[in-house]
């Protein structure tokens, strides 16, 4: 006869079932409400107290709310709890197949994107009220090409501060985003004469794709776990590089890497691109300081709220040498001067009023977190397999064993609903790259990431 549970508050008369506790409750929840018992909207009580009730662990009751969110069985919205599911919607998820019909997977680890469920939309909203109370009427006109100046001033201290970079409110070009930014530097170094971009062997095509475009030869370094080679330099007008967390293999531009390409640049007037895609997400040790502060007249420093906040803000920032920041105002203001006065000056309430420092204090912590279950997870399940670049970012890269190829393992993932991505894609040279999985954890909402760290080491599992 099963063991009944009772809970105090809301008698839910749960019957546990089978030995594992987990599982147990989550059978209990889902056959609670597929049988109509517990009724469409009903508030469940919290994971803390359900599990006083129940006399087990509160990770427990919040691994098996999160496992029946990700089903479609329950809903959870930050701050209204979690409630249960229309049962025609449950029971859809139930049946559906692994992959949703807008085609986009149930699950998804790969990398490039925050959580953006995590965004801080009252604290926005409220930034927002302020910053547009205080504005001036030409905020909501036609854009400076370089940017309001309230923003402009805000990143000067926070990037002063939190990345160490030498800057000055007038060496600050807002642009929409990163890959803006890159475009309108590779435009300005082909008008100054450049024809070689060197980039690190592996990394964005969307980055190479935009030199190309803008006329640029594209050159490779090796990348090792040091960081990019970056002896092996040669000609080249300038390089892009990711050296706080080298993308997508995670690794630190090594101090001595880091003093011979600004050596590099002072001597062959050759110019520096940092993109700082995620620095302020460091988890093991200090934060690397950003490469631009050895050398401001030779590098340019790239910045972007894309991971800290949202993608879909459009906002990123480039500080330029004094030497250059003419010339990329002036490709700015004949190419593209759309970056929204609006979201500008909310950016910058948003940095002064400590709002933005609490959001990457929260965030980092957060995915600290996930990391750790992730790595936990695969330890557990696939230890032979080698995992590298966890001391910061979003994502990590997993080694694949011998016999086993990224598109095999891709393939069964998607089987099972999830999205995985391969190192493959980012290597720049015809020459092959060990096969390994670049693994993002940033981008499930927290009710899925537990599902989605299941069904990967399942898909690992070689008996599976």
């Amino acid at each position: 006869m099963p063991e009944s549970w009772a809970t105090f508050g809301l008698d839910l008369h749960l019957d546990r079932t089978g030995s594992r506790v987990r599982a147990g409750l989550e059978n209990t929840l889902r056959e609670a409400v597929r049988t109509g018992r517990l009724v469409p909207g009903l508030l469940l009580p919290s994971s803390r107290a359900l599990a006083a009730d129940l006399g087990i662990a509160r990770n427990t009751v919040a691994d098996a709310y999160g496992q029946l969110v990700a089903e479609g069985w329950l809903t959870a919205e930050r701050g209204s709890g979690t409630r249960v599911a229309d049962r025609a919607a449950a029971v859809q998820a139930a049946t559906a197949t692994a992959v949703q019909p807008s085609g986009r997977p149930r699950y998804d680890l790969r990398p490039g994107s925050p959580d953006t469920s995590a965004f801080p939309r009252q604290a926005w909203l409220a930034a927002a009220r302020r910053a547009l109370t205080a504005a001036p009427a030409e905020a909501l006109g036609y854009s400076d090409p370089r940017g309001r100046p309230e923003l402009r001033q805000a990143l000067a201290g926070y990037l002063a501060r939190a990345r160490g970079v030498q800057v000055t409110p007038d060496r600050i070009v807002v642009c929409a985003g990163f890959t803006q930014g890159l475009g309108l530097l590779c435009q300005t170094l082909r008008n100054r004469g450049a024809t070689t971009l060197a980039v690190e062997a592996l990394g964005l095509a969307a980055h190479r794709d935009v030199a190309a475009a803008s006329g640029l030869t594209i050159a490779t370094v090796p990348v090792d776990s040091h960081g990019a080679v970056v002896s092996q330099l040669g000609n080249a007008g300038a390089v892009l590089l990711t050296p706080a967390h080298q993308f997508p293999t995670g690794a630190a531009l090594a101090p001595q890497r880091r003093s011979h390409v600004v050596d590099w640049a002072a001597d062959s007037g050759g110019l520096v691109i940092e993109d700082d895609y995620d620095g302020e997400f460091r988890y093991d040790r200090q934060p690397v300081g950003a490469l631009q502060a050895l050398a401001p007249g030779h590098v340019v420093y790239g910045g972007t709220a894309s991971k800290s906040l949202a993608p879909g803000l459009g906002l990123g920032w480039l500080v330029v040498p004094a030497k250059l920041v003419d010339d990329v105002i002036a490709v700015k203001a004949r190419t593209d001067r759309g970056t929204s006065g609006i979201d500008q000056v909310t950016l910058a309430e948003f940095i002064s009023s400590g709002g933005y420092d609490r959001q990457v204090r929260r965030t980092r912590l957060a995915y600290r977190r996930r990391r750790d279950r992730l790595v936990a997870a695969l330890r557990e399940h696939s230890p032979a397999l080698p995992v590298s670049g966890i001391t910061a970012g979003l994502h990590l890269l997993l080694q694949l064993p011998a016999g086993q190829t990224e598109q095999g393992i891709i393939a069964r993932a998607a089987a099972r609903g999830l999205a995985l991505e391969g190192l493959a894609p980012y290597n720049a040279t015809p020459d092959p790259q060990p096969p390994a999985l670049v693994v993002g954890y940033g981008t499930p909402p927290e009710h899925a990431l537990t599902g989605a760290i299941a069904r990967l080491t399942a898909v690992l599992a070689p008996d599976r």
